[in-house]
């Protein structure tokens, strides 16, 4: 099938958020006009690409008229996940097993999103409690890939990357429990960094976790919008526990020592998808950049512990979903990735414990690269966007989770250490799909991953999904 986009000769052009701020000050456009183009953009696709989950069009067009939020980034159209609470909208996680209510307040991440300005048109669309790589609602149907909709968008943020890389708006939040602010940038073509722990503010829920995995970020065409996010985040709320990322706006001077593995915790990464990564390798090594290659040092245990604690979360939520979701809950109506998470996870509750320790020790393995090397390479996934259908929620669920194992090999390590990583679309595969390069560092240094993010931008330009 053909691409699906949305560009075109409107208000938004192809100008990423940056682009666009520059038009807002100039007084070529107003906040309207990008408003009404985004709306136009998001009614021209969706019935393709299925990312929106909730249509907020009003009141981004109240809040346009009444440049309602201040900020650098007042004016410019984007979109929240759905499973952060933005007051007036309902947060239905990806599932329909209750019944909605509009939230009362924006929850933690959600009032720090809206003071740097950003103008939400609504919510997009994820997997059932983001417990899936790919969002394939049983009723709602799947969230589509814009460069090819026979093929996932990839994670639990499907719906933003998919509006993102199509052209509807420039950034649109995600969060990344196991992988989805990096999976959805490398399936769509699109720059994502998953922040330090601590780094962004997490609504309630994501906060209480025994171990905080989740971290709420963005996806963008473009580093500098990647970079000025952060920014400006910093600025409305920033964590005195990290160092500061500050204003990143060119490649760094530093020559760095580069670790490169293609082999995850559990598997070898794809014949293709490794050649891509050796390329990439070759590139920093034409920077001037040292590049050694390594084997993967984290043992084959850390991944059968991060699926019992993230079977502990469906567990959690499965078996208190009337007291945190209320009456209507029904679990009957969730899918069956989610029911045989719980399952999982109820049969080896007894083994959580020192799972979590070890998780919780796993960083001292990173740690101990981080001594030798400035950055570790990596493929983004271990194999190029399936097709949809491939990790259908509804098929048996032990074929599900071998699926995603299998794809998702590489992701989840940060997520247990708290470190950085950031997925840029330097390589595309024979079937013209992007696929995504991850490069982690050490907690606190986004700067270095932004820094080496401009380099490689310049460096090889990524493809566009447009002519």
């Amino acid at each position: 099938m053909s691409r699906i986009h949305a560009f075109g000769d409107d208000a938004l052009g192809d100008l990423d958020a940056v682009g666009l701020v520059e038009k807002l000050r100039g007084g070529e456009v107003s906040p309207q006009e990008l408003v009404e183009a985004a709306i136009a953009r998001t009614e021209a696709v969706n019935p393709t690409l299925n990312g929106l989950a909730y249509q907020g069009f009003g009141r981004a067009r109240t809040r346009a008229s009444a440049r309602g939020y201040g900020g650098f980034f007042d004016g410019v159209p984007s979109f929240i996940k759905d499973n952060v609470a933005v007051a007036g909208m309902p947060t239905m996680e990806g599932t329909d097993a209750w019944q909605p209510n509009p939230a009362l307040l924006d929850g933690d991440f959600a009032r720090s999103y809206l003071a740097t300005g950003l103008m939400p048109l609504g919510k997009t669309q994820l997997s059932e409690f983001g417990f899936s790589a790919s969002a394939e609602h049983p009723r709602l149907g799947p969230v589509r890939n814009p460069w090819n909709p026979d093929h996932t968008a990839g994670a639990s943020s499907s719906g933003s990357g998919a509006f993102v890389a199509a052209g509807v708006v420039p950034i649109a939040h995600a969060n990344d429990g196991g992988g989805s602010i990096r999976i959805p940038a490398s399936c769509n073509g699109l720059v994502g960094l998953k922040p330090s722990r601590g780094r962004l503010p997490l609504d309630k829920a994501h906060r209480q976790m025994p171990l905080r995995i989740v971290a709420n970020g963005v996806v963008t065409r473009s580093v500098r919008d990647t970079a000025a996010f952060y920014r400006e985040m910093e600025r409305v709320s920033r964590n005195p526990k990290l160092p500061a990322i500050g204003d990143i706006t060119h490649p760094g001077k530093q020559r760095l020592h580069v670790a490169v593995c293609t082999q995850s915790i559990a598997r070898e990464a794809s014949p293709e998808i490794r050649e891509l990564t050796l390329k990439s390798a070759a590139l920093l090594e034409e920077l001037g950049h040292k590049v050694t290659q390594i084997d993967n040092p984290v043992p084959p245990q850390f991944m059968d512990d991060f699926l019992l604690y993230w079977s502990f979360l469906a567990f959690a939520l499965v078996r208190g979903g009337r007291r945190t979701f209320g009456a209507s809950f029904d679990r009957t109506r969730l899918d069956n990735l989610t029911l045989g998470l719980e399952r999982h996870s109820g049969s080896r509750l007894h083994r959580l414990p020192l799972a979590l320790a070890r998780l919780s020790r796993v960083r001292r393995l990173t740690s101990r690269l981080t001594n030798t090397y400035d950055v570790v390479l990596t493929p983004t996934l271990a194999d190029e966007p399936p097709r949809i259908g491939h990790l259908d929620p509804t098929v048996d669920y032990q074929q599900i989770i071998d699926r995603l194992i299998e794809w998702v090999a590489f992701t989840p390590l940060q997520n247990a250490t708290g470190e950085p990583a950031i997925s840029l679309p330097l390589a595309e595969s024979a079937a013209g799909l992007p696929i995504g390069m991850m490069f982690a560092a050490p907690i606190g240094q986004e700067a270095r991953l932004l820094e080496l993010a401009y380099e490689l931008e310049d460096a090889r330009p990524w493809a566009q999904i447009h002519p």
